[in-house]
């Protein structure tokens, strides 16, 4: 493990409230304890721990990260627990984190509610996004997050990890490379899913091991279901400028609807996969036969967004990716025929942290 140390023992024009202690968020406050930054909150879903007066210390950030993984509640010597469990207790915590510290607080969301995003609207909040909620709810919300802040906003972990596919995007339609289309495998999980079709192994076996490894959530269907892989094409979209809605993503699902979560419990499903077997089979075998693999991929191109199964060539990027890596195909100006190419691990909490930790890094930049 490297250090991120900047300009160590130098006071960061930024502080930072962590909100959300689960995995991804537990790995940044062991980040941030390698930094300057100064971490002045750390809330989890039901309270807000803010110093009472000096930043956190890096061994207590280590000792938060260590007291959530525990399941026990935040707690720490010098800092105040509040609830923020109300509606607008968080809005109340940030607005006060605001007004401490000239307003310049930046949140890192490294949840998955769709509570943060307003709250954040509402402070002025510099932000740093994992959770992908706030940008992917009405362009509403987008537009007062993104569009009217640039200088506050950063998401980079929102679309493949800690890959920089946020930042290479946000930079080509800055300097006003015309990207025409984006395309690319989102889902650590669906990846693994693809590489075990392309082996020749049944959709159900595949499915039982990704989950019995931890790769799927709890529920298979919410990876199967392709939605993850539509906020992040939507995401894309919006970063190219376009005004679009969720309700405007073209998703292809990889279970039928009766089979869904309001059809059938998780065990019901999981015993139910086999009957998807064959015909996930021919799918694959037909691609074969054309010197193609299945991919599960976005395509943000001509004003559409699709999420589903798409057979590509072998001997491209995409075809050739194995496993649970990401990638991102980009056609634009600057790269008419042989497209940009962003590919490696798309997931993992340490992987996520370290883009959130980047975008925090690069807001105290700015606004230093």
């Amino acid at each position: 493990f490297f250090s991120y140390s900047l300009f160590p023992g130098s006071n960061m024009p930024i502080s930072v409230a962590v909100v959300g202690c689960g995995g991804v968020g537990r790995a940044l406050l062991t980040q941030l304890a390698a930094t300057s930054l100064a971490v002045v909150a750390v809330c989890d879903s039901k309270s807000a721990l803010v110093v009472n007066g000096a930043p956190f210390t890096p061994v207590q950030l280590t000792a938060i990260a260590e007291l959530k993984a525990a399941g026990k509640p935040l707690s720490c010597d010098g800092a105040t627990c509040v609830s923020i469990a109300g509606e607008g207790e968080l809005t109340a915590v940030l607005k006060g984190l605001q007004e401490k510290n000239n307003g310049l607080c930046a949140v890192a969301d490294c949840t998955a509610a769709d509570t943060i995003g307003p709250a954040i609207a509402a402070t002025g909040c510099l932000m740093a996004l994992a959770n992908k909620k706030p940008i992917t709810s009405s362009m509403e919300l987008y537009r007062k997050l993104a569009v009217e802040n640039p200088k506050k906003f950063r998401n980079e972990s929102t679309v493949g990890a800690g890959l920089p596919v946020m930042a290479m995007m946000r930079r080509m339609v800055t300097s006003g490379d015309k990207i025409s289309r984006a395309a690319g495998c989102f889902s650590g999980t669906l990846g693994f899913v693809m590489s075990g079709l392309e082996a020749g192994r049944p959709l159900s076996e595949v499915v039982t091991e990704a989950k019995n490894l931890g790769y799927t959530e709890p529920d298979p269907r919410e990876d199967l279901s392709g939605m993850d892989v539509a906020r992040k094409a939507l995401i894309i979209a919006r970063t190219l400028g376009w005004d679009i809605e969720m309700s405007d993503v073209k998703v292809e699902g990889m279970y039928p609807d009766s089979m869904g979560q309001d059809k059938m419990s998780v065990p019901e499903f999981m015993a139910a996969l086999p009957s998807l077997d064959e015909g996930m089979a021919a799918k694959a075998k037909a691609a074969a036969a054309e010197g193609k693999v299945l991919r599960y991929a976005a395509v943000v191109e001509d004003g559409k967004c699709s999420v589903g199964l798409q057979t590509v060539p072998k001997s491209t990027a995409m075809g050739s990716l194995q496993g649970t890596d990401n990638i991102v195909e980009i056609i634009s100006g600057c790269y008419p025929k042989s497209p940009l190419v962003i590919q490696g691990a798309g997931a993992g909490t340490e992987t996520t942290a370290s883009g959130v930790l980047a975008d925090l890094l690069e807001l105290a930049d700015i606004h230093s």
